[in-house]
């Protein structure tokens, strides 16, 4: 009994994506832009905080509860900018620890 090779066909598969990755990719702002940015919108929540707690001394603002969610807003942003800041120095250092 004789046994043939299989002869087998190249496949090329063509299908069109309805995932959306043909798009062209949207252009990435730089690592700079973004964190001048993100330290633009914690600057601009400590100024509403403020200006929210300034209304509130003057009687402007009669529900509190405004004020101070507009305060956690702003800590918690902060928080996390320091937090990040404190990551960055201290990867910083460690590159620095390194012997080249």
């Amino acid at each position: 009994m004789e046994i043939e090779a299989l002869q087998m066909t190249p496949v090329k598969m063509q299908a069109e994506s309805h995932l959306g990755e043909e798009q062209p990719a949207k252009a990435v702002p730089a690592f700079g832009e973004y964190l001048k940015n993100a330290l633009g919108e914690v600057n601009t929540l400590q100024h509403e905080s403020d200006n929210m707690s300034k209304a509130l001394a003057a009687g402007q603002i009669e529900d509190i509860s405004q004020v101070v969610v507009a305060a956690e807003k702003a800590g918690i942003a902060l928080q996390l900018t320091l937090a990040v800041r404190d990551k960055a120095v201290e990867a910083y250092q460690e590159i620095m620890r390194m012997q080249v």
